[in-house]
């Protein structure tokens, strides 16, 4: 029989279903969650930059930077509650009940969802603008984007109730002892997930990407050729715009590190946790929050239109009046 000490237990007076306390030495915990609150803040202030810049800015109400946009929230939030919510269960006992811990667990599910869904909406958007660009203008509006966007979030508000209802009649069901926060889906509904949260969005992604890949390739050589100033007139009209090409590169960018971010948390839990160390999971779990602290990073390399925006956001050119209409260069 083990004897356990009330001291290292969560609700000592329920000594016999309380978890234990974490009990991992300080010398690990502590550089870990001090390195995974600096990114939660770096994550919130970049993305809030980019949030405020694509709302405030009406010169960049485009179709593109409204998925921008969208993704930056959900990055937003990896940053708010994912981020926080991980290093409050790595440090402490679950104190907050079973109905925050089932809303907690259900924006987790929801974030990169939503996330998986901008990026699919952004390779459908840069496949149209470079694939078929006379008729981007008209099949690609704002209108249709908000649309969208609203849909995807909707979606997957709606979708992901279904893999946790089991929670939602009975909040903390799974957890084996007071003190801890956790969910589980059964054998089919993970798959289900799998498939239409990660294999299908992927699939999607990928083949969009290498379509538009191949025809940027061949529109960049023609650019590029010498040919006569009869071909030229005729061939303008169905070769994209050079904004155009150059924001699939670098939306394609922002898609292969979604890619190699996102993929091998997907393929751990696929293989099943319990398979690999703590340290593997960690790992793979910081390279997926990591994500949503680098897609600004990735803006602030390669839109200048973001870099001018920051530079009147921070010094706080936004609050002069008409200052929405500044003009801002270069964008896409």
């Amino acid at each position: 029989m083990i004897i356990r000490d009330s001291a290292d237990l969560c609700y000592p007076h329920l000594y016999n279903n309380s978890c234990k306390k974490p009990s991992l030495p300080w010398t690990e915990v502590v550089p870990v969650q001090i390195t995974l609150a600096l990114i939660s803040m770096i994550t919130v202030a970049l993305n809030l930059l980019v949030i405020i810049s694509v709302s405030h800015f009406r010169q960049l109400h485009t179709p593109t930077n409204i998925l921008l946009f969208s993704l930056a929230v959900s990055d937003l939030l990896v940053g708010f509650i994912s981020m926080p919510g991980e290093i409050y269960q790595n440090t402490s006992c679950w104190f907050l009940g079973d109905n925050i811990c089932f809303l907690y667990n259900y924006l987790c599910y929801i974030i990169p969802s939503t996330s998986v869904g901008d990026m699919v909406l952004i390779s459908i958007d840069r496949y149209v603008a470079i694939c078929d660009p006379l008729h981007y203008q008209t099949r690609v509006t704002k209108r249709r984007v908000k649309v969208c966007v609203c849909l995807c979030w909707l979606c997957s508000v709606v979708y992901n109730i279904l893999f946790l209802k089991d929670d939602l009649i009975q909040a903390g069901w799974n957890n084996s002892c007071y003190g801890e926060c956790v969910t589980a889906v059964d054998l089919i509904s993970g798959t289900f997930y799998l498939v239409f949260t990660f294999f299908a969005p992927v699939t999607i992604i990928i083949v969009l990407y290498m379509k538009v890949f191949v025809v940027a390739v061949s529109q960049a050589r023609a650019m590029r050729s010498h040919i006569t100033a009869v071909k030229l007139q005729h061939s303008v009209k169905t070769i994209a715009k050079k904004s155009e090409l150059k924001a699939a590169r670098t939306l394609g960018v922002l898609v292969v590190l979604f890619l190699i971010t996102f993929c091998p948390a997907y393929c751990v839990y696929l293989a099943g946790v319990e398979s690999f160390s703590d340290s593997s999971v960690f790992a793979v779990d910081f390279l997926f929050y990591f994500n949503s602290c680098v897609n600004p990073v990735i803006y602030a390399l390669f839109y200048p239109w973001f870099r001018k925006t920051v530079k009147l956001i921070v010094t706080l050119q936004i609050l002069k009046p008409g200052s929405c209409e500044t003009i801002i260069q270069s964008i896409n």
